[in-house]
């Protein structure tokens, strides 16, 4: 097929190329291609002359417009820190009682207090703050370590078994079993007994496997939680006698916690959060818990 040869149906020229009786047209762009190309090209032109564009070694071109985004965020930044600071400034030079009886200042410390656990607290404690098994509630007003304001904000800057901080609380719970401690009927009497401290009705029908439990609780467990099972918060010991379980309150999970042991770790905040975030995130989990 001769190049130059105009197709009698379409009218457009052919290329001179031919397969299987098949004829290439030469067909034209489109109008509309063209328009969009040229519309494109002048954009880009006019947005590299008024916008910053081009690198220049350390620097860039700036654009007629100055628009500079980096500059932009940073002065919206510098903003918000200043609203902020407008209230904050009175959270650090406040007590405790002195926020939690403001309303605004509240209400400041329920908006922020919310954005502070959400981003820090809530991928354990969840963000209703109620925790789940191996996290405790923090909602319930049962806390381990006390749960005055300043011992919370302690427990929130060191943490708990926390190798980020050297003055971070330390608690263990031993593994009686695994570690051959405590032979294994043993540690199902003690168990038995420990679950009777919160469930009186548990003892029925094992008194004998109870009073067992007992002895071994009083010569293996009460320097931590107590000869009455009631804990200790210079320890960080549970109360054994309240329906609240960190890991769980069915025999099933007290038997683990007891065979197995227990090393819960919470990170300290002292250097990712400021004193006054800590304050805040204080005061938001106390307003959580409801009135003191």
């Amino acid at each position: 097929m001769a190049v130059g040869e105009r197709d009698p149906h379409s009218g457009h020229m052919t290329t001179g190329h031919e397969w299987n009786g098949i004829k290439e047209l030469n067909t034209p762009v489109p109008k509309a291609v063209w328009f969009f190309l040229i519309v494109t090209v002048i954009f880009s032109v006019g947005y590299w002359v008024l916008m910053p564009a081009w690198p220049l070694g350390r620097t860039y071109s700036r654009g007629l417009l100055d628009n500079d985004q980096k500059e932009i965020v940073a002065k919206r930044v510098s903003a918000a820190a200043d609203a902020r600071a407008v209230w904050t400034r009175r959270i650090a030079t406040s007590n405790y009682d002195q926020i939690r009886a403001d309303p605004a200042l509240m209400a400041n410390v329920r908006e922020d207090g919310h954005r502070l656990f959400g981003d820090n607290c809530a991928a354990c404690h969840g963000m209703d703050a109620k925790g789940h098994a191996g996290f405790p509630n923090l909602t319930d007003r049962d806390w381990l370590w006390g749960g005055d304001p300043d011992t919370i904000a302690h427990t929130i800057a060191v943490g708990i078994n926390s190798p980020a901080s050297k003055d971070t609380r330390v608690s263990q719970m031993l593994a009686f079993g695994k570690d051959g401690i405590l032979a294994n009927d043993a540690v199902l009497a003690v168990a038995d007994y420990v679950k009777s401290l919160s469930d009186p009705a548990w003892a029925k029908g094992k008194a004998v496997s109870v009073a067992k439990g007992r002895e071994v609780f009083a010569a293996n467990c009460v320097a931590c939680h107590g000869d009455q099972g009631h804990g200790n918060a210079q320890l960080g010991a549970p109360d054994l006698t309240d329906r609240t379980w960190l890991y769980g309150g069915d025999i099933d999970a007290i038997y683990a916690s007891i065979h197995n042991g227990r090393q819960g770790e919470m990170p300290a905040w002292e250097h990712r959060l400021s004193p006054v975030d800590r304050k805040i995130l204080t005061v938001f989990l106390l307003d959580k818990g409801g009135k003191p």
